[in-house]
């Protein structure tokens, strides 16, 4: 067992006792992005095309998880709750850091906070359907989540698609 997968187990057992208190809550996250970042560490991803290191970057993240299902589906229940939105985001938009930088994302500008916002809505919407699957490799799962992945990469294509169509122009001050 690595480290970070004890670390991972430590936390869920003090999750678990204690009931979910939103800091055990945030350090059981925080064991399972390590894990997943030890993880994508170990494999060649840059050899991968963007979206197939997000899409590998989404399942490892819910491959650490599936041991601890029932755990993390109570957790997100947990952080439904209107009183834990915000460490619910603040958590989320951690993962989704953690997911575009062992892609090699490297932005630094308005790409940085869009990227991060829609891996966001995918990764939540992914952990949603992950939950309601019950194949043995979660291949229902990977299917949802590559039809998101088709959605972000259509709207961007559409955006693409509009830019010289309406093109930005200065006003000239006079």
């Amino acid at each position: 067992m690595s480290k970070n997968a004890a670390e991972l187990d430590e936390a869920l057992t003090r999750a678990a006792e204690h009931g979910f208190e939103a800091g055990l809550v945030e350090d059981w996250s925080s064991a399972v992005d390590a894990e997943m970042m030890a993880r994508l560490a170990a494999l060649d991803l840059k050899s991968l095309p963007v979206r197939k290191r997000i899409r590998t970057a989404v399942l490892t993240r819910l491959a650490v998880l599936q041991p601890h299902k029932q755990a993390a589906r109570r957790a997100a229940l947990f952080l439904a709750l209107p009183t834990h939105v915000v460490l619910a985001l603040q958590l989320l938009s951690r993962t989704a850091d953690a997911m575009w930088r062992a892609a090699g994302d490297t932005s630094t500008d308005f790409n940085w906070y869009t990227k991060r916002a829609i891996l966001s809505a995918v990764y939540a919407a992914t952990e949603i359907a992950w939950f309601g699957d019950d194949t043995p490799d979660v291949c229902k799962t990977a299917a949802f989540l590559d039809a998101r992945i088709d959605n972000v990469m259509q709207y961007e294509k559409l955006k693409a698609g509009l830019r010289p169509a309406c093109p930005i122009t200065e006003k000239s001050s006079r």
